[in-house]
């Protein structure tokens, strides 16, 4: 196999990734300056639900829509043309949040950030899918992944040189410096081919097909048989099928609960809220940021070991350990909280919780989303993984900082390390094992017979 090809076009569509990891994550050095300056600016009065859905949770509820509409385009128009369209709306939105003169035009721009997130998590893992082998998929898949926490690093990094530099009016470079990597990273689309995959089940273009796996296979008899399968497995399409079709219930729920579970874990409202947690747990402000920063490369080392193991060790194997890292982390960090515990116990307990993270679901989820539906059904599959994803995604960190002043942040960790309990017990049970298997043999085995 030409690998240094397949290698090129993966790293180039994972890049979507890194976009996805800044613009979601530069919010959090900038909320509570932004918050400073427009307190006061809405029709609501001053307070933190207007902050948490406006200025934190915009871009979260555009990648809601963005994750429910992704599959039209990444279907009709292709995984690559898709990719280029995420990588224009990066760019306009770092451009128009940067510049923003109140509240209301922020959260447009960032609403706008946010389609590309929530479209890119369908497009991007669903291209690098449909060109790698089994026994490469995984990692491949996973660079995506790889490329978000990248992405936060960078942000959590870029962050707290602009706030140390800049002061209380860094954010908004911090918010307009993600335009450079938009740019760069759409122009580079323009290098891939168009999905294999996609080019049968949607065009009949058989040899179209031929011709990209002529450059990525040296044998003729590799590509043919390639080509064969993928024929033979729409031969058994029908036009009106549908995800919600009943052989597509297993396919489905597996799709529905490692979202669900991911979002309950906590971690994005970790992500974002890190800087206020750490001050909620009693660190200095230059502690706290360091603690980000901290989050960030605790997050970068696991992921790159989650890449390395989830080819040998499994899907299921890594989704184990992520839930007992999990549990065991927040426990820790509730009881903190509760018992009003200071020092290091915090930060420590959140390392943890990042680590486990990064090795488990964060590793996981994209790879595994994008590999259970069939070839056919896979964009709008994804959709529907990654809508209910981010719909949880939105609507627990904009509740946070209510939830925080409320109910109190020790029973909110509470709450996230009994989902997790859930989790392990999910794992147990219902979660197959999709390594080293094709996309064709994996919808077969996952589809209860109906015909």
């Amino acid at each position: 196999m030409k690998t240094k090809k397949l290698y090129y076009w993966s790293f180039i569509v994972s890049l979507a990734g890194f976009l996805f990891g800044f613009d979601t994550i530069v919010i959090s050095g900038a909320e509570q300056n932004i918050q400073q300056l427009w307190g006061t600016y809405t029709l609501f009065g001053r307070n933190d639900l207007f902050h948490g859905i406006i200025i934190v949770g915009s871009a979260l509820w555009g990648t809601v829509l963005g994750a429910v509409l992704g599959a039209i385009p990444n279907d009709k128009y292709g995984r690559k043309n898709t990719l280029f369209l995420i990588g224009l709306l990066y760019a306009i939105s770092a451009i128009g949040s940067s510049l923003a003169v109140n509240p209301w035009v922020f959260g447009i721009f960032r609403f706008i950030g946010g389609l590309g997130v929530g479209a890119s998590t369908i497009a991007a893992p669903s291209y690098i899918s449909e060109i790698a082998p089994q026994e490469k998929r995984g990692r491949l898949v996973a660079a995506y992944q790889f490329n978000i926490v990248f992405g936060i690093l960078i942000a959590f990094i870029s962050n707290a040189l602009l706030a140390k530099f800049l002061g209380d009016k860094a954010w908004r470079w911090m918010i307009g410096i993600e335009a450079f990597p938009a740019v760069f990273y759409t122009l580079l689309v323009w290098i891939i081919p168009k999905s294999p995959r996609w080019l049968i089940s949607k065009n009949n273009d058989i040899e179209g097909a031929k011709s990209i796996f002529s450059m990525l296979y040296h044998n003729k008899d590799t590509i043919e048989k390639q080509v064969a399968l993928i024929v033979a497995s729409n031969k058994k399409v029908y036009d009106r099928e549908s995800i919600f079709s009943k052989k597509y219930h297993i396919t489905l729920s597996l799709a529905f609960f490692i979202s669900f579970f991911n979002q309950f874990s906590g971690i994005n409202a970790i992500l974002y809220y890190a800087n206020r947690i750490f001050a909620v747990a009693g660190l200095e402000e230059q502690a706290g940021s360091l603690g980000t920063i901290g989050l960030g490369i605790t997050n970068f080392i696991f992921t790159l070991l989650g890449m390395f193991l989830i080819d040998r060790l499994g899907r299921k194997v890594l989704l184990y350990i992520g839930s007992i890292g999990y549990i065991i982390s927040l426990t820790l960090v509730s009881l903190c909280f509760f018992n009003d515990w200071s020092g290091l116990i915090v930060p420590i307990s959140l390392f943890l919780f990042i680590a486990s993270h990064a090795v488990g679901q964060g590793a996981v989820i994209w790879v595994f989303i994008s590999e259970i539906f069939p070839n056919h059904l896979r964009s709008k599959g994804q959709s529907f993984g990654c809508s209910v994803h981010w719909l949880l995604a939105a609507i627990i960190p904009s509740l946070v900082p209510s939830l925080f002043n409320s109910i109190g942040a020790g029973v909110v960790f509470a709450i996230f390390a009994f989902m997790m309990l859930l989790q392990l017990i999910w794992v147990k049970f219902y979660v197959p094992e999709t390594k080293g298997r094709t996309l064709e043999e994996l919808s077969v085995s996952l589809m209860k017979d109906y015909d």
